[in-house]
């Protein structure tokens, strides 16, 4: 044989690795090929608006055992979080579109063993159901166990049911709060509160500092629970035709927890299980469909063709500088929104609805300076949701008008700073010590490895002075009083909406609802389409423009903030409840922020 035909039969080395490269090549190039036709699958399922046919003899079953957003989260934190794809706003459109929908004949709320909204948001779903019943259809509700937000919600339907081995949450509001100074102090890790001297119950940062309630922390604290607490048992008397002050001896007594002591006291209708109910609601309504929130939702989307439109910004969340995605107050976020609806001609009014317990200082200047800016070309009118608090509060007070819900937490017009010292930590602990060149006397002044200079601490006390009586004078001019007495009532402490109202820091008690009718009223229009500002990118939207955003140097600051914006629920229960690690993300959170911090750290959870 020949060399040539040994050739021919045995292929060289490198053709073989050609060869297999090509084959190789092909096959990845047609997984590449389907792995996009399904993500495209996938986007276009996302992005799809589907119409849900709702059929004759519905009830519309609201599930309210999973938390929602305010909005709808939009598709991209939506499949990465899990989250469910409607908002808040979406839960309340229904309601009130399916008191005018002939097709619906009656609302079944489930709250299962959970009941995750805060006392502001279950103020805004009782006020809808409510308004539901005046077109004569029937609200049932069920649970397996109340919690008093739940049954304070569900006091509003006709007919209450409970399973027949659960329990009520009644027994007024208390508020519990951990402290982490000596975990910190055994840490050897020391932390500076800076806060103005009149400051005295802008709490945050006491959590860290001290080992017990303040005098004045204590003295706010228990005054806003008795406002929320107070207007809660007056709105269950109301609904239940029973007397407060026989709700308030049930509560001390803890009489109506149990099954059969809540149906002999009036606050539960019949003790039963879910498929009983289902059975009731085809016996007694001629029930013959239900229809899913998650359904009938899609038939509640704006109609765009109105020419004239009210724009709804949602500012939910930590307030943070910068851009991002997720639960957060992204200054530049809504800024650029702001300023899009002030410019907008179609819009001729712009709702702010506002659930932040507040963040940083530079980050709330900026879009206070915003809303300053959008009410020169038309009317900015804030909704506050559950909390409105220190940052939250400076980006409301200047629009023309403020709604509050009467359980909405506000105020805590003030500022602090925190500074970390962990020199001694990593020296006690891993052996690692600092040494320092300086050019100049206060180089490395702010460094967390060592303690902080009387210099730095003169400074740091001028910067929340200074910035504190900034804070008090937009207050002032914003909601036209004198800087004396908004002085008085600032100093960093909290006010439910009710209180609030009193005091001047709002204008009105209502839900979002009742701000869009004041902006309609405002702008002098009333025929006009609501719609969620900006729109929400798609999929492919958003992800093109976070990698814009992320090319180049990756900034960590803002990767930080963006992490911290998304652990926060500022407002979910009974009690100042957090665990141990919400804590400690809570005081990474305060400690990676940085300059000066308006924020409220009232974290109110059932757990």
């Amino acid at each position: 044989m020949t060399d040539s035909e040994k050739t021919k039969k045995n292929p060289t080395f490198g053709k073989i690795m050609l060869a297999s490269g090509v084959g190789t090549l092909i096959v990845l190039t047609l997984i590449g090929i389907f792995k996009l036709l399904v993500f495209f699958g996938i986007v276009g399922s996302l992005s799809s608006d589907k119409t849900t046919v709702v059929q004759e003899n519905s009830f519309l079953k609201i599930d309210l055992t999973k938390p929602v957003y305010e909005r709808a989260p939009g598709e991209l934190q939506s499949m990465f979080n899990n989250s469910i794809d409607y908002g808040f706003i979406d839960i309340l459109r229904s309601i009130s579109k399916a008191a005018n929908d002939d097709k619906i004949k009656g609302i079944y709320l489930y709250m299962g063993n959970s009941f995750p909204y805060s006392w502001g948001k279950s103020e805004e779903l009782r006020q809808a159901l409510k308004n539901f019943r005046n077109s004569e259809k029937p609200v049932l509700v069920y649970a397996d166990a109340y919690t008093q937000q739940g049954y304070f919600v569900a006091s509003a339907a006709d007919s209450i049911y409970l399973n027949p081995s659960g329990m009520i949450e009644f027994s007024g509001i208390g508020a519990q709060s951990m402290f982490f100074k000596q975990l910190l102090d055994k840490l050897a890790v020391k932390m500076t509160l800076v806060r103005p001297k009149s400051n005295s119950f802008k709490s945050a940062g006491e959590t860290y500092t001290m080992d017990h309630m303040s005098d004045f922390n204590r003295r706010q604290i228990r005054e806003y629970i008795i406002s929320i607490w107070d207007y809660a048992v007056a709105q269950i008397g109301d609904s239940r035709d029973i007397s407060t002050e026989q709700l308030n001896t049930l509560a001390d007594d803890l009489a109506a927890c149990l099954p059969d002591d809540a149906v002999n006291n009036g606050l539960i209708d019949r003790l039963c299980f879910e498929s009983d109910i289902k059975a009731s609601m085809i016996d007694n309504y001629g029930m013959k469909h239900v229809v899913d929130i998650s359904e009938y939702v899609q038939n509640t989307k704006p109609d765009m063709l109105e020419k004239q439109q009210i724009a709804v910004i949602y500012a939910e969340g930590d307030v943070v500088d910068g851009t991002g995605v997720g639960t957060a107050v992204y200054s530049d976020n809504i800024t650029n929104a702001l300023n899009e609806a002030a410019d907008n001609d179609k819009i001729k009014a712009i709702v702010l609805r506002v659930n932040s317990p507040g963040g940083q200082v530079t980050a709330s200047e900026k879009m206070t300076n915003a809303v300053m800016r959008a009410k020169q070309k038309k009317p900015v009118i804030v909704s506050m949701g559950d909390v409105a608090a220190s940052a939250g509060y400076e980006i409301s007070c200047n629009a023309n008008f403020i709604v509050a819900e009467p359980t909405t937490v506000t105020g805590s017009i003030g500022v602090f700073a925190t500074i970390p010292e962990i020199g001694a930590t990593l020296k006690k602990y891993l052996g690692i010590t600092s040494d320092t060149v300086n050019t100049n006397t206060n180089s490395t002044s702010l460094s967390i490895l060592r303690p902080m200079s009387p210099k730095v601490l003169e400074l740091m006390q001028r910067n929340v002075e200074e910035f504190y009586t900034v804070f008090v004078d937009r207050v002032a001019k914003g909601r036209g009083l004198d800087n004396s007495f908004v002085d008085s009532i600032a100093r960093g402490r909290v006010w439910t909406g009710r209180d609030a109202l009193k005091l001047g820091l709002v204008d009105a008690l209502g839900g979002l609802d009742d701000a869009i009718s004041i902006a309609a009223d405002s702008a002098g229009i009333s025929k006009y389409a609501v719609i969620d500002y900006p729109a929400a990118d798609n999929f492919l939207d958003k992800l093109m423009n976070q990698r814009k955003k992320t090319s180049g140097t990756i900034n960590n600051s803002n990767y930080n903030n963006q992490t911290a914006g998304q652990i926060a629920i500022p407002f979910a229960g009974d009690g100042v409840w957090m665990s141990y690690s919400r804590m400690l993300e809570n005081l990474n959170r305060i400690c990676e922020t940085k300059g000066l911090q308006a924020r409220v750290e009232f974290f109110l959870i059932d757990e």
